[in-house]
């Protein structure tokens, strides 16, 4: 798997071939603060060679604190039932460490463009494309 942070683009690659070149959307290099000053958190893809450490169906997203500070809520503790969201990630999700997956996305049209936390969302065809043909330990390649 390839992804190219300025172009927005995932590619997914056998041997010399290219197999799938799609949009998804990368980091939008924002920054967000806490009310109180306290906390930052800068909103980038990461950029290097990582792997495919685990493959989900269905994944479930755990709202980090940074969620609630840009919603105006307060932030829950650790265990919360608040913090566990379903049906925001798309069917499938692939981990590639530090908190960062290629997942699925409920807005579609965003598709292209520098909007996420950090994570790589990519449209539901292409993810089940990319899900189908990776496993564990699949080399992912972010510039």
């Amino acid at each position: 798997i390839v992804v190219n942070t300025t172009l927005n683009r995932i590619y997914l690659r056998k041997g010399d071939s290219v197999v799938l070149d799609a949009v998804c959307s990368t980091g939008s290099n924002t920054e967000l603060t806490s009310p109180d000053g306290s906390k930052k958190w800068f909103f980038a893809s990461p950029r290097g060679v990582f792997k495919v450490r685990n493959r989900m169906e269905r994944p479930v997203w755990v709202r980090p604190d940074w969620a609630f500070v840009e919603e105006g809520e307060p932030i829950p503790p650790p265990n919360s039932p608040k913090r566990y969201e379903e049906g925001v990630l798309g069917d499938y999700g692939l981990y590639i460490g530090d908190g960062f997956l290629i997942h699925g996305t409920l807005f579609q049209r965003f598709l292209g463009q520098a909007v996420t936390h950090g994570c790589i969302r990519v449209g539901d065809e292409d993810l089940a494309q990319i899900w189908k043909t990776t496993r564990v330990g699949t080399p992912v390649y972010i510039f």
